[in-house]
């Protein structure tokens, strides 16, 4: 807690974990043998994303440039290893890169180790994990699912043993995670102290990334590395497969396309579309995913995890229109071909359930007052309860056109508290839908928030729900920082989810039947 901020800063870059690109050496450049490391080090741990049913996507950062050389074995001890030369991780790509495994047998826990050669031969101390394939026959799937991390000027507090929340689904040792968007608050930055209401102190450990809004793309890189020098996070991340979507903190606050930003804290760039290139470029660089599994390069993807289960991620950020006056007869959040890939996948789908992974709540409003704009919305719920309206008119299109699929639950985060939500035509103003389930978790590690006003549109019930009556409750407790645990049984036969607080502790339980 009396650790100064230049002396947590001075260890950290010691321990080679807060580098910027700038401080990588490019091949063969002359320099100092004083700063020349004498082996290459995996700086931020290694993660997997987006399995099949032969491998996955590893994922890790040099602190110098190296080749990227991956191990994986279904042994502990790594008898019988398959290697696989990955990317020379240089400053192009912020040293990070990935690699995708394949060839191991489908439903297996798989080991894998991580090494680093320098052009003169070095080799880094390796870091090991674990991944599962997808499977091919049906059996018992478990997914965690959650987002917003270090948001609302909640860092990394070494007192309450940091991002704590990742130890704990760590623990759990699911197939999956979903990371529901808000990954980093690159519009959110930190003060070394925050005295909270009880008088107690919250100290956050700050980097130079961390002190002021992101503009520039090393701004941008900076707070996805700095999320992950937490020894949870790293953790979890080398122990459990993710599947990343993004939202709107990744770039700022509640941000669209073609937006110009109001907050006069942006003094070097104020086009959204020139700071979310560069946001999705760091989004890119620092998780574990690759545009190369996107429909359209950037983030909105379909993931099989065998004949139980089909993940439908969505970019409900990249294309929607203008949050300002919102309240039109017709919007979209999703656009046109996403929106048409979504029903055409629904459709076509032969797995038992379908989850869609919405970064954006579907009945819940989100308002976005940025502008002074009493009309003003950022997800989709209008507030009105009345016929659809702007987004609504997509969303009801959609329902629309897959209502004969069974089995569709909805996860989502942003709102900072949690809930479940069911959504009926028996009691809505739309009615050309079948009924379906929406969960709510998070926040992981940011300001709780409470309960917001729901829309009726599409008759939702709030079945439950778990937020503070104040706004932006800290993550000193785990009381309101949440996450969801969806199992499936090995037959199909049930969807079972779990409203949990970081601690583990269930809130709430829903179990769905197979239709």
């Amino acid at each position: 807690m009396s650790v100064s901020r230049r002396a947590l800063l001075r260890s950290s870059a010691a321990a080679g974990l807060l580098i910027p690109a700038s401080g990588l050496l490019a091949p063969h450049a002359s320099a100092s043998p004083t700063l020349t490391r004498a082996r290459p080090t995996l700086s931020h741990g290694i993660a997997s994303g987006d399995p099949r049913t032969d491998g996955a996507l590893i994922w890790a950062r040099s602190d110098s440039p190296a080749r990227m050389i991956v191990e994986t074995s279904l042994f502990e001890n790594f008898a019988f290893p398959r290697r696989f030369t990955g990317p020379l991780l240089t400053p192009a790509t912020d040293g990070t890169g990935r690699v995708r495994v394949t060839g191991h047998p489908a439903g297996a826990t798989i080991h894998y180790r991580v090494t680093l050669v320098s052009d003169r031969g070095t080799r880094s101390q390796p870091l090991t994990g674990t991944f599962r394939t997808a499977p091919l026959l049906p059996g018992a799937v478990k997914l965690n699912w959650s987002g917003d991390v270090v948001g609302q000027g909640w860092g990394i507090n070494e007192a309450i043993g940091g991002l704590h929340g990742f130890s704990t689904l760590a623990d759990r040792n699911a197939d999956l995670f979903l990371h529901s968007g808000d990954t980093v608050y690159a519009d959110g930055p930190l003060k070394e102290t925050v005295t909270l209401d009880d008088g107690r102190v919250w100290r956050n450990i700050v980097t130079e990334a961390k002190s002021d809004v992101a503009q520039t793309l090393d701004q941008y890189r900076g707070n996805h590395s700095y999320n992950m020098t937490d020894q949870n996070y790293r953790r979890f991340a080398a122990s459990t497969t993710q599947l990343v979507q993004w939202d709107d903190h990744e770039t700022f606050n509640n941000w669209f396309p073609g937006e110009i930003v109001a907050n006069p804290a942006y003094t070097q760039e104020k086009r959204a579309d020139v700071l979310s290139a560069r946001a999705l470029q760091a989004f890119h660089e620092w998780q574990p995913v690759s545009r190369v599994d996107a429909v359209d390069g950037r983030v909105y993807r379909k993931v099989s995890y065998g004949p139980l289960l089909d993940i439908f991620v969505l970019d409900m950020r990249s294309y929607k229109d203008s949050n300002s006056n919102a309240r039109t007869q017709s919007g979209h959040i999703l656009g046109a071909r996403q929106a048409r890939w979504l029903v055409d996948g629904l459709n076509s789908s032969r797995a038992v359930w379908k989850i869609v992974a919405n970064d954006l709540p579907l009945g819940i409003v989100v308002p976005d007052t940025t502008y002074g704009d009493k009309d003003g919305i950022e997800a989709v719920g209008q507030g009105d309860n009345g016929k659809p309206l702007g987004r609504e008119t997509e969303l009801a299109q959609i329902l629309s056109r897959t209502k004969r699929v069974r089995n569709v639950v909805w996860l989502t985060a942003d709102v900072h508290y949690t809930a479940a939500n069911r959504y009926d035509p028996s009691r809505a103003a739309f009615t050309d839908f079948h009924p379906f389930w929406e969960f709510v978790s998070g926040p992981l590690h940011a300001g709780a928030f409470p309960a917001g006003k729901l829309d009726g549109t599409f008759g939702i019930d709030q079945v439950f729900v778990h937020a503070p009556t104040t706004a932006n409750v800290s993550p000193i407790t785990t009381e309101f920082q949440h996450f969801g645990e969806v199992r499936i049984d090995g037959l199909g036969g049930t969807f079972t989810v779990d409203l949990c607080d970081t601690s583990g502790k269930v809130l709430h339980r829903t179990v769905i039947p197979r239709e």
